[in-house]
């Protein structure tokens, strides 16, 4: 006769290693944002202050620190998403949705590497896509149904756009980091068809961040000859302190 009783609950962590916990996600949240998943378990503790033996028996790999991580974050992009689907104006709904989220890829390099790449979690991640998608998809079609938009622009085309973006956003950060906005002002206008146009933020972000000079462009390109693009998609660690601008 097989055994009916429910397994125990999981015991609550006791208040200091809760507290070392949140301490480590905090630390985690900074350096993978900052440095991306190539960041090691061992710069985690360094930056929490805190033993790397401390890390591992909160998490036992690097794969679960990210997917504790990363949830609450895939979490905010769904969110995002229905936020827009509430906004009546169907034209400001997908200006809204892809500005935020170029803005959150744009920003935390962890988050877009997990995205783009899922070298982890991929499991949660193949979750949000498919939350994603059935969202995106009526903000596509309400924003098509009163020709707000082009009748030619799919529900897939809008990760694309946020990928390309974000790829531009890492390309251009040692030089201009927010240049992306000039290019997502440029997509816009690109998709309107009727009276809506773009918000006077998303102009002035245009400008702000307005054409490359060509010594910028001289630098970016210096920059990816050298490897460091190639080599952050690759998760490997290169100095940028060694590249010189081009002449």
């Amino acid at each position: 006769m097989a055994d009916s009783r429910e397994a125990p609950a999981p015991r609550p962590l006791r208040r200091d290693a809760e507290r070392n916990r949140q301490l480590i996600l905090r630390a985690a949240s900074e350096v993978f944002t900052s440095r991306g998943l190539q960041a090691s378990l061992d710069d985690v503790a360094q930056h929490a202050g805190v033993g790397v033996g401390t890390v591992y028996r909160r998490f036992p790999d690097k794969e679960a620190l990210v997917e504790a991580l990363f949830e609450e974050r895939i979490q905010v992009m769904v969110g995002l998403a229905e936020k827009a689907l509430a906004e009546p104006d169907s034209w400001a709904a997908v200006v809204g949705f892809l500005e935020s989220v170029c803005t959150e890829l744009a920003t935390d390099r962890g988050l877009r590497e997990i995205l783009m790449f899922a070298s982890y979690g991929r499991d949660r991640v193949g979750e949000a896509r498919a939350r994603l998608l059935p969202v995106v998809t009526k903000l596509v079609a309400r924003a098509q149904a009163d020709g707000s938009v082009r009748a030619d622009l799919r529900p897939t085309d809008v990760p694309l756009i946020e990928f390309m973006l974000a790829m531009l956003a890492e390309y251009a950060h040692p030089v201009r980091p927010g240049v992306w906005r000039r290019y997502l002002a440029i997509i816009l206008d690109g998709q309107v068809l009727s009276a809506p146009r773009l918000t006077a933020a998303i102009r002035e972000h245009a400008e702000i961040n307005g054409r490359f000079t060509k010594m910028e462009v001289q630098r970016m390109v210096g920059w990816l000859r050298a490897g460091s693009l190639l080599a952050r998609l690759k998760s490997v660690p290169v100095s940028e302190t060694t590249v010189e601008p081009m002449k």
